[in-house]
């Protein structure tokens, strides 16, 4: 009885099951969310996406759907995937035919609406896949990135027809800004994933493998070749991310729907083809624009029509000072734009209300920090007697040995706590022999300096100049008289010193009197035991020859109890302004100055980071390309580690 039973139930559960696979080759209704005619654009159509681009879909256990699917459906999805003639994947298997079953049965709708946009950006692919000499069919990555939406986006940022992410973007030269973004331009991004996909194919030679490192990136796919030791995608796809090892199958499936969309009556009337038009352009150059008043002036009742056309756009105006612009507009609306002259239809086209701008910088004032540096202040710094005088003087310290924090207070009269904060010293830090401290001096109050001579005015912050002087360095007098600049007088001695400024050599300059006293730094200092004529100038912040000069000494030798001057007097005042004047008369004129030697500049470096390939550093320097790499660094392959040091510049 139960063999009865059983002989009569098999051909019911036989019937079942067949049952759906077949429904696959009959045309089921359109989705009850397009309505044909609701719109006149498919952008506009609320379109589900699925997750990353279709890539990781889900789907049924591609065992079962192939066990699932009648023989003969099986052979003839795979007689015709086998007969087509490209130079891209094509591989027939279980993983291929789930993803061919779910675009032409489950997701037909989805596929519908890829094909009304078929034919206007198939032939802009077409066009730059045969200018770089690559295979046709690779304009079906496209589809699998982005359904051929332009302003599509993914949750992890990649934007356009061809999905880049930012750091690729920017090895691809594609400008993103506020107010542009060039991921989502049809011909610059295109153009940009022809390269990429010429370079990844330079890498791999196998075009399932760029696929799948298009997808993945190209480092990580080296790093499971290199891990693996194999070298094709069928190879490696069980140690590929689920994204990845759907990406291949995907194309495949996606290319194949597409070409035999009559096949499985995906093509219907209703769908709202789209078809590329002749295109005409205007130029901004810099111009505040609003492109919903020139939507109106062209006759659209849609104000956002332009921006579709311009799908680089991220707003719908542009403000003043924005680089150079090319809008581009349909050519039949050209006749009416040409009715008006070019200024009057940008004056039309002018925002009406003004353009957000950033707010300018407030100066908050705080007790004894500087503002922050407007136009006001600027203009304010040419009149010294507004601005506020330091209240503090720095001065550089070098640690002997044997000295600490709290000698060195001591010695300027501050606090050891003080010295440890200017300093960022720690409570149990010790002091290095030499170590390089910084010591904040109060200044006294600042008085009006007098108007009576230049020099005199620039007195209390200029050091004098000792009285040895370099002849050759000093114009001759009719050198002088020629220039209508009052030029430089000689600048003394060896060390480096800010010159006086004369308006002729033969002119008389009054001395000055002895700028006022500053109370900051001592005037005199008794020689002690052990000094020597370099330590007394580095500790008092002078030079070796001001010391010679203002204490008139012919050599270096100093005694104990020596009284020396750290400031300049009357006298050497007078001996300075004498020496100028005598050499200035009898000097020679200046030779030539000496070239500077060149000295050859160190090479540049870059630091490999994880993901970086020859070609993505070689994008980031101008000039550079991946043979000139490989000479520089001397590299025998392609691959590069993580923190590896590369000469991108010689």
């Amino acid at each position: 009885m139960k063999k009865l039973l059983l002989r009569a139930a098999v051909p019911v559960l036989l019937a079942t099951a067949l049952a759906r696979p077949m429904a696959g080759q009959v045309r089921p209704e359109l989705p009850a969310t397009v309505q044909p005619g609701a719109t006149d654009d498919s952008l506009h159509v609320n379109l589900e996406l699925l997750p990353d681009s279709l890539v990781v879909a889900p789907i049924d256990s591609s065992r079962l759907v192939w066990l699932r699917t009648p023989p003969e459906l099986r052979d003839l999805v795979g007689d015709r995937i086998g007969c087509l003639e490209t130079n891209v994947p094509h591989v027939f298997n279980n993983h291929v035919l789930a993803f061919v079953r779910l675009f032409t049965e489950r997701q037909r709708g989805y596929t519908q609406r890829v094909l009304e946009r078929e034919n206007l950006y198939f032939p802009l692919f077409e066009k730059y896949l045969a200018k770089y000499n690559l295979p046709t069919d690779l304009k079906y990555l496209a589809v699998v990135e982005s359904a051929l939406i332009p302003t599509a986006k993914s949750r992890v940022g990649a934007t356009g027809l061809w999905q880049f992410m930012g750091p690729t973007a920017n090895d691809l030269r594609l400008r993103r800004d506020d107010w542009v973004d060039e991921r989502m331009d049809p011909e610059k991004a295109t153009e940009a994933a022809c390269k990429h996909l010429r370079y990844l194919y330079g890498v791999f030679h196998d075009w399932e493998m760029v696929l799948a490192a298009y997808n993945w990136g190209a480092g990580n796919m080296q790093k499971v070749v290199r891990r693996t030791g194999k070298k094709t995608y069928w190879e490696v796809h069980p140690n590929l991310p689920a994204e990845t090892r759907n990406y291949v199958p995907t194309f495949t499936a996606i290319m194949y729907a597409m070409k035999y969309a009559k096949e499985h009556q995906l093509h219907d009337p209703a769908l709202n083809y789209q078809y590329a038009e002749p295109m005409d352009t205007l130029q901004l150059g810099g111009r505040a624009f609003d492109f919903k008043r020139l939507a109106r002036a062209c006759g659209y009742s849609d104000s956002l029509a332009l921006l579709r056309m311009n799908p680089e756009l991220r707003k719908p105006w542009l403000p003043t000072g924005y680089r150079s612009y090319t809008v581009q507009f349909p050519a039949a609306a050209r006749p009416m734009l040409t009715v008006v002259d070019r200024e009057t239809l940008f004056d039309y086209c002018r925002p009406p209300a003004e353009l957000p701008a950033p707010l300018p910088l407030r100066s908050v004032l705080l007790a004894g920090v500087e503002p922050f540096p407007t136009r006001r202040l600027a203009e304010g710094a040419a009149h010294p007697a507004t601005r506020e005088a330091p209240r503090f003087r720095r001065v550089r310290h070098t640690v002997k040995r044997g000295e600490t924090v709290a000698s060195v207070a001591e010695r300027y009269d501050v606090s050891p706590a003080q010295v440890r904060r200017w300093n960022e010293l720690g409570k149990s830090s010790s002091l290095g022999s030499r170590r390089q401290l910084i010591v904040f001096l109060p200044l006294p109050p600042a008085t009006p300096p007098p108007a009576s001579t230049e020099l005199a005015a620039a007195a209390p912050n200029r050091r004098i100049a000792p009285a040895t002087v370099r002849p050759a360095a000093a114009k001759t007098a009719p050198e002088a008289e020629d220039s209508a600049d009052a030029p430089r007088a000689v600048t003394a001695a060896a060390s480096v010193q800010r010159p006086v400024r004369t308006r002729t050599v033969a002119q008389q300059v009054s001395v000055p009197s002895v700028a006022e006293a500053d109370d900051s730094v001592p005037a005199t200092y008794v020689v002690r035991q052990g000094d020597f004529l370099e330590k007394v100038a580095r500790t008092h912040g002078l030079t070796i020859a001001q010391l010679k000069a203002w204490n008139r000494l012919k050599g270096e030798t100093l005694v104990p109890g020596q009284k020396l001057n750290l400031k300049a007097t009357t006298e050497t005042i007078a001996d300075l302004t004498a020496a100028t004047r005598e050499v200035a008369a009898t000097a020679p004129a200046a030779p030539k100055a000496r070239p500077a030697l060149l000295v050859p500049p160190l090479p540049e470096v870059h630091l490999v980071e994880p993901g970086d390939t020859l070609y993505n550093i070689s994008r980031r320097y101008q000039g550079l390309t991946v043979e000139k790499l490989r000479e520089l660094n001397h590299l025998q392959s392609d691959e590069v580690k993580p923190g590896q040091k590369l000469i991108v510049r010689s």
